[in-house]
């Protein structure tokens, strides 16, 4: 009974030491923020003369942040770049739309911590556990199959303990940009929109249709993430923002 005590005892030590371990090498290797942005397509306007520099801008946020600016940076941001934002749409040469996606949690984290944290997983801390318990049991006389599942549940336990300490998180913010450019006098644009929409279950309808237009369309997305140990949405949101801004006012 001695031996199956002390054996659990080592096995919840060793599981301790593990995920300690693991826990140190995340808060270590993800100690500084990282931000990134990048842009699925490039978007690339026509010059035109300064008085020709009008922009009007329209920000959607259909994410569960209903509080995100990104608004109001972004125009900050053209005007700098010596546009002149204009409240009508169509007294201006670019017309700029956004719509916020998505913003907070990536739903990849738990799939990219599981794979980058390798034994802060709880699955693998719980083997871990079991791994030792057998071992001990074998070694002492005891019950193997006792021993090896109260390893295991001390594995788990801990390394569940550990990983609610330490933790490799990652926000997003993913927006979809469409910036409509007014063609130069006499040159008409022709569209042809296209779309499949379902009936029930089983059944779809083809529309199509055409027109022609004074305006060239393109369209990209923005993904924004931030990446640290135990980042908190209120320290990511700042910085996922600016770099939706930066990548925005690039092309302006």
């Amino acid at each position: 009974m001695h031996v199956g005590v002390r054996g659990v005892g080592a096995a919840a030590l060793l599981a301790l030491g593990l995920s300690g371990c693991a826990a140190t090498t995340t808060a270590v290797a993800k100690r500084n923020l990282d931000v990134q942005t990048k842009m699925s397509e490039s978007v690339f306007l026509d010059p035109v003369p300064p008085d020709e520099r009008t922009v009007y801008v329209e920000i959607r946020n259909t994410s569960d942040k209903p509080e995100l600016d990104l608004a109001t940076p972004i125009r900050q941001r053209i005007a700098a770049n010596g546009y002149t934002l204009v409240d009508n749409p169509r007294e201006a040469t670019f017309v700029l739309q956004a719509n916020v996606l998505q913003a907070g949690r990536s739903s990849e984290t738990a799939t990219e911590a599981a794979y980058d944290g390798g034994f802060g997983g709880t699955l693998l801390g719980g083997a871990a556990g079991a791994a030792v318990g057998y071992g001990i049991g074998t070694a002492g006389g005891g019950n193997d199959i006792l021993l090896g599942a109260a390893g295991a549940l001390a594995g788990a336990a801990i390394e569940g303990i550990s990983g609610a300490l330490v933790q490799d998180v990652t926000y997003s913010i993913v927006t979809d940009i469409q910036i409509s450019e007014r063609a130069p006098a006499g040159e008409i644009v022709t569209q042809t929109t296209s779309a499949d929409l379902k009936q029930g279950t089983s059944g779809s309808r083809t529309q199509t249709s055409s027109r022609t237009t004074s305006v060239q369309t393109q369209r990209t997305r923005i993904v924004s993430t931030a990446n640290q140990a135990n980042l908190d949405w209120p320290d990511a949101a700042p910085q996922l923002v600016d770099g939706i801004t930066r990548s925005v006012g690039g092309i302006f």
